[in-house]
């Protein structure tokens, strides 16, 4: 399939008006050869620009494109990317990919390392695949921002980590962004004893130089499954060692926040619930730079089911079908509280709050996102579950019914003979599943 391919078209879009259809090529711009969708995207940024288009019947139009407003042309391609995706030629000693069960689906193991698609999903990419022609492209091209893996700016603790000498190369090739004018998000997956500590203090200073280009810093602590068999022997962090991290990066977050007006470096929610220290207010995360790496989601749902209980809805306890909420290790305290504000407020409730145990991936993953089906059967087929379950979405794959272990939604409503309802991560959400 070529993929230029149109798969669709806009309403209301310049391709439409353009009577491109569904099926056509879009063969060139300008008379440019189109490399990928950055080309794409990069030559159709212009107020105006010529393009070449193969149609369905085999006929081949020029098409003039007058954009005043500097409007997107309106098509989805067949490939999004229209190029295969750049794998991954690392071999990082915390892979999570290396440490899923061997039967997962073939999808799930295939690992990115393709800085286009950090610029157009938000996917962490290492740099260490990219060269002399992609870091100028990137630049010419004005590629940002970019999500990047930095773990360690220290070259041989990087090159240790990622089992890749390209590894090394991390920071100068962010420095030549900085200088071209790249913005980047960085992200460091802490290991313990490898580069915590004072090469954690070196990465957050060297990341420093790159403000403003570098618009974030997260922390993530390693995930460790029980699928570890052969690889790098890994410790988990204690609740001791997590709230040392807490205590370090506070530092230069107040140092930051002083000296710029941002904190720039932020630790996962992980950090906070594990160690049992309090989570930091909403606002502390200021714009949410890195909520889909875990990064205050706790704090946006807190916040949104606070916004919802001081509004004016009510609701009668008494209607309220008896159901079984599932969660995970990380959100049952978060969720137990908001229970029993609930129950302040309107009456006690007929729901029952029941923490899975990840036995797939192992027993130190706690987050909600990675419960699996098999588990979620396995652990409530003894109970009275009521009328329904409610499951939080972010468990399932976007559109579909899939689990991690693809188990499906129908396959655990027929097996707990239950009516499933999936709820968005959200507080407003939450309240509104419960109290139905």
């Amino acid at each position: 399939m070529n993929p230029r391919v149109v798969k669709s078209v806009m309403p209301y879009s310049i391709a439409e008006e353009c009577a491109i259809e569904k099926g056509d090529i879009i063969d060139r711009i300008d008379g440019k050869e189109i490399k990928d969708f950055l080309d794409f995207k990069f030559y159709t940024a212009s107020d105006y620009y010529v393009l070449t288009v193969i149609k369905k019947d085999g006929e081949v139009e020029e098409i003039e494109v007058y954009n005043d407003d500097y409007e997107e042309l309106g098509v989805e391609f067949e490939n999004q990317l229209m190029d295969e995706p750049r794998r991954c030629k690392n071999n990082c000693i915390f892979c999570f990919m290396d440490q899923l069960p061997k039967d997962v689906r073939p999808t799930m193991v295939f690992k990115d390392d393709d800085v286009r698609l950090s610029f157009l999903q938000g996917n962490y990419v290492t740099l260490t695949n990219l060269t002399e022609e992609d870091i100028e492209r990137i630049i010419r091209l004005k590629i940002s921002p970019i999500n990047v893996s930095v773990h360690a700016t220290d070259p041989d603790v990087r090159h240790m980590m990622l089992k890749n000498p390209n590894a090394k190369k991390c920071l100068d090739i962010m420095r030549r962004f900085r200088d071209g004018g790249i913005y980047m998000n960085g992200q460091v997956v802490l290991c313990k004893g490898i580069n915590d500590g004072e090469i954690l203090k070196k990465t957050i200073t060297d990341l420093e130089e790159l403000y403003p280009y570098i618009k974030s810093i997260s922390i993530v602590p390693v995930g460790l499954s029980k699928h570890r068999e052969g690889l790098f022997p890994l410790k988990e962090f204690t609740p001791y060692d997590l709230s040392e991290v807490i205590d370090l990066v506070s530092i230069y977050q107040d140092k930051f926040l002083t000296k710029y007006g941002t904190s720039l470096v932020y630790l996962s929610d992980e950090f906070y619930i594990k160690s049992g220290r309090r989570l930091p207010s909403y606002e502390h995360y200021e714009d949410f730079p890195q909520i889909e790496n875990g990064v205050g989601m706790a704090a946006v749902f807190i916040k949104e089911f606070n916004d919802c209980m001081d509004s004016d809805h009510e609701y009668d306890a008494t209607k309220v079908k008896k159901k079984t909420i599932v969660t995970s290790k990380i959100m049952h305290k978060i969720l137990s509280d908001m229970i029993e504000k609930m129950e302040d407020k309107w009456g006690k409730l007929p729901v029952e709050l029941v923490e899975i145990t990840n036995n797939f991936f192992g027993e130190n993953i706690i987050v909600t996102g990675l419960i699996c089906g098999s588990d979620i059967v396995s652990q409530l087929k003894a109970r009275d579950l009521g009328e329904e379950i409610l499951l939080c979405d972010n468990m399932i794959k976007d559109g579909t019914e899939l689990f991690l272990d693809d188990y499906t939604v129908s396959m655990v409503e027929k097996e707990l003979d239950t009516k499933v309802v999936l709820v968005a991560n959200d507080g407003w959400d939450f309240v509104e599943s419960v109290m139905r």
